[in-house]
């Protein structure tokens, strides 16, 4: 009997009910994919907040429930979820996440800005340092800040990465705890925030760190709009103690239109682009944990309750 994995997202449904079904035939799986069926007949689900399900109890067979979003924090709270929960980590996703940070640090460090909007035309030939005089400190060491720091990394910035919990990451230099934090943010010309939104990452970012960072620091975060306290941060941008944020991630969105962030000259607005789950790519992580969970193996990406990520 084929496997039933539900895609309980009619909105996704369109979008996604091709390439899953061919990820799932590559990956030589016997598996019928639907946007509804009985409960109790469903082996796994594959899944995004915005899904109309969130009562998981009926779901007695479900071997794991397989997210789209590289966030789990919507979903890892709800207490009808007892079976595995496994996070999207898609390399393409991480490519683009790469190319986002790396393009708006080569942005400030090289001080394009200036040059692209020159209504005065003014000719400053002032040079920029070079990458190795530019120190980088890049806040989460998971798949996506790993990669980021490395990239940068190649590029000869100083890269110091710092995590909650020891890590190794080759050619950084990495960090932990709270001392750590407060030692690789006084370092930071760029600061780059990738870390997942917990109760102990929230505001991370908040008056006593910011008055860490060197003065005239930039910010670059793509990862969760809750790591900064906005209110802080604005303070920090009119003092001057922080040169530029470029901010992707706000805790509403889309950013209402009478945010201080739209006009505040020190402020770069992108709408949730730096990265995105790409279809092909991602569904081929779906059905290879599927591959997984049928041949007894541990799941790719999975959750720690605990921790939240």
């Amino acid at each position: 009997m084929p496997l039933t994995v539900l895609f309980p997202m009619p909105a996704l449904w369109p979008e996604w009910q091709a390439p899953l079904t061919a990820a799932l035939a590559e990956g030589g799986l016997d598996a019928r994919l639907a946007p509804e069926a009985d409960p109790a007949t469903v082996d796994y689900i594959v899944y995004a907040p915005s899904s109309p399900l969130q009562d998981f109890t009926p779901y007695t067979r479900a071997r794991a429930v397989l997210s789209l979003w590289a966030g789990v924090e919507r979903i890892v709270g709800n207490e009808t979820l007892t079976m595995p929960l496994c996070r999207m980590v898609d390399p393409a996703l991480t490519e683009g996440m790469v190319e986002w940070v790396v393009g708006h640090a080569l942005r400030h460090h090289l001080g394009m800005d200036r040059h692209i909007v020159n209504p005065g035309h003014v000719w400053d030939p002032t040079c920029p340092p070079l990458a190795r005089e530019r120190p980088v400190t890049i806040l989460g060491l998971g798949e996506l800040g790993a990669a980021c720091g490395q990239a940068l990394a190649a590029l000869n910035f100083p890269v110091t990465g710092w995590s909650r919990t020891p890590k190794q990451v080759p050619g950084l230099t990495c960090l932990s705890g709270p001392e750590g934090l407060d030692r690789a943010l006084s370092t930071a010309a760029i600061l780059v925030t990738l870390l997942p939104r917990t109760p102990g990452t929230e505001n991370i970012l908040d008056a006593r760190t910011l008055a860490l960072l060197p003065e005239g620091a930039v910010i670059l975060n793509p990862g969760r709009g809750a790591l900064i306290d906005d209110e802080a941060l604005l303070a920090a941008l009119d003092a001057g103690r922080v040169g530029h944020a470029t901010l992707d991630v706000f805790r509403v969105e889309p950013l209402p239109g009478d945010h201080p962030y739209w006009t505040h000259p020190r402020v770069t607005v992108t709408p949730h682009i730096a990265a995105d789950t790409r279809t092909a790519s991602a569904a081929r992580v779906v059905a290879e944990n599927i591959r997984r969970g049928e041949a007894g193996e541990p799941f790719l990406h999975r959750v720690d309750r605990v921790r939240g990520y």
